[in-house]
C-alpha cells in the first residue's frame, strides 16, 4: 500500500493527476487515435489553450452553458480578456483562417489531442481540467464525410477494445429550416413555461432548441411530447440527414435516433450525433459527440466553407477501459540499467550511458548512488532486463559485466562489444 506524504498544497478542485502507474492507458489510448487519425489521412494541428473570449462567444453561442456558466476567463495586464479553451473546434477554425490552411487543397482534415476546461460541478468522470481529441474535416459538405467520421471513432474503439456502443443520431437542420422549427417549439412550451426548471426559463427566452437536452426529469417528459424537429427539415437537410443514415447503414454501424439530441452548441448545423456505452443509457456518459457545422467559418470571418467534425473524451474512454477490466499490454520493455562502481567507473560509464542511447537502447542509471547494492535494487525495482555493471577493475581493463536480471547469469565482455553483444541479447 502506497504511502501518502502530507504537503501544504492540495490539487484545486476539479482537478486531479495523472500519476505514473495511471499513464500505460493515456498512453494507449493517444497510440490509437494518432495512428488512426494518420490511416484517414488526418494531420495533427495543436492550438493555444488561451485564446480571446469573443471567439468562444462569438462561436459557441452567449447564451449556452459553455459561456454562462463553464468558462475559466482571465484578464491580462494589457487588458486583453482570455479564456482557458473549453473546447477545440473554434480555436482551430480561427488557426485555419489565421494560419492561410484554407489556400490547401480541400478537405482539409486536422485532428488534436490536449486538454481543455470548464467549470463544472465536478463528479465521476468529470474533471474541470479534461483531456479530448478533436477531428476536423473543413471544405466539404458531402454526408459521407458525417458518417467517416462516426465511422473513425468505432475503429478507434475497436482497437482499444471497446464494444457494445451505441451511436444516438439526429439532424437540427439549417438556417433556412430551423427558424420555422423554432416558433413550433416555442409555440409548444409558452403554455407550459411554468413547468421548466430554472435553467429552461432562460433557455426559452434565449436558446429554445436547448430545451429539448434538459435532463431535469419534468423537462424531459415536456422534450418528449415537443414537435420534432425531423418534421421540419427543408428537402435540403432531409436527404443529407437520409444519406447519412444510409451510409451507417452500409458500414454497420448501430445507431438510434434520438430528437430530443441538439448538442449545446449554437454552430451545429444538419447533422448532430453522440455516441454512448449500451449499458450506460440514460446517464451522463457519453464517450463522443459532434456534427456538422456549415456556417461557423463564415460567422468567424471566413468564406461560406462547410465543415463537420466530433471530440472524444479521453478521461472516459480511460474511465470505461479500466471499468470493463480491458487489459493493456504494456510496450515490451528492455531496459538496460547500467551500474557504476569508483572514480574511474563512473567517468567511463557517462560516456558509455550516451553511447548506450545513441543506439537505441532504453538505459537507466543512478549515478548518485555509490554500492552495487543499492544500484541493483534500484534496478530491479524498474524491472531493467540486464545490469552492465562497470567497476574500477573492470574499468582499468576495459572490460564490462553483463548480468541477466531474470536468471542472475553474467558475463564478461571487452567494453567496446558491449552495445553488440546486449543488442544480440534482445534481439534488436
Amino acid at each position: 500500500m502506497s504511502k501518502k506524504s502530507k504537503s501544504k498544497f492540495k490539487i484545486p478542485r476539479g482537478m486531479r493527476d495523472i500519476l505514473p502507474k495511471e499513464q500505460i492507458y493515456w498512453e494507449k489510448v493517444r497510440s490509437v487515435i494518432g495512428n488512426v487519425a494518420g490511416s484517414y489521412g488526418f494531420e495533427r494541428i495543436d492550438t493555444p489553450i488561451l485564446e480571446e473570449r469573443d471567439l468562444f462567444i462569438k462561436s459557441t453561442g452567449a447564451y449556452t452553458d459553455i459561456i454562462e456558466k463553464e468558462m475559466f476567463n482571465l484578464t491580462t495586464k494589457g487588458r486583453d480578456k482570455l479564456s482557458l479553451r473549453p473546447e477545440f473546434t473554434p480555436g482551430v477554425m480561427r488557426a485555419y483562417l489565421e494560419g492561410g490552411l484554407s489556400s490547401l487543397p480541400h478537405p482539409v482534415k486536422l485532428y488534436s489531442i490536449g486538454p481543455i476546461f470548464r467549470y463544472e460541478r465536478p463528479q465521476k468522470g468529470r474533471y474541470r481540467q479534461s483531456y479530448q481529441a478533436n477531428f476536423e474535416v473543413i471544405g466539404e459538405q458531402d454526408p459521407v464525410l458525417d458518417a467517416q467520421l462516426i465511422q473513425i471513432f468505432f475503429s478507434i474503439s475497436k482497437k482499444l477494445g471497446l464494444k457494445k456502443l451505441i451511436t444516438q443520431i439526429n439532424s437540427i437542420g439549417c438556417f433556412k429550416c430551423r427558424p420555422n422549427y423554432r416558433k413550433k417549439l416555442v409555440n409548444f412550451y409558452r403554455n407550459r413555461k411554468k413547468d421548466f426548471c430554472s435553467n429552461c426559463q432562460r433557455r426559452f427566452q434565449y436558446n429554445p432548441l436547448r430545451l429539448l437536452d434538459c435532463k431535469n426529469e419534468i423537462c424531459s417528459q415536456l422534450a418528449q411530447e415537443a414537435p420534432q424537429i425531423i418534421d421540419s427539415l427543408c428537402d435540403e437537410c432531409n436527404s443529407h440527414f437520409k444519406s447519412v443514415l444510409e451510409y451507417l447503414d452500409e458500414l454497420e454501424i448501430p445507431y438510434i435516433l434520438n430528437p430530443c439530441l441538439v448538442r449545446g452548441l449554437d454552430y451545429y448545423t444538419k447533422t448532430v450525433f453522440e455516441i454512448w456505452p449500451e449499458e450506460e443509457d440514460g446517464r451522463q456518459v457519453s464517450l463522443s459527440g459532434g456534427g456538422r457545422y456549415d456556417g461557423l467559418i463564415k460567422l468567424l470571418g471566413g468564406q461560406d466553407t462547410p465543415a463537420v467534425g466530433f471530440a472524444i473524451g479521453l478521461d472516459r474512454i480511460v474511465n470505461l477501459i479500466k471499468e470493463r477490466e480491458i487489459k493493456i499490454t504494456p510496450r515490451k520493455k528492455h531496459l538496460i540499467f547500467l551500474v557504476q562502481l569508483g572514480e574511474l567507473g563512473k567517468k567511463k560509464s557517462l560516456k558509455l550511458f550516451e553511447e548506450l542511447r545513441q543506439a537505441g537502447l532504453e538505459t537507466a542509471s543512478s549515478f548518485s548512488k555509490n554500492t552495487i547494492k543499492s544500484q541493483l535494487r534500484i534496478a530491479n525495482k524498474l524491472q531493467a532486463r540486464f545490469a552492465l555493471i562497470l567497476g574500477q577493475k573492470e574499468a582499468l581493463e576495459d572490460s564490462i559485466i553483463i548480468r541477466d536480471m531474470e536468471t542472475g547469469s553474467q558475463k564478461i565482455v571487452p567494453l567496446f562489444k558491449v552495445v553488440k553483444e546486449v543488442k544480440k541479447k534482445i534481439k534488436l
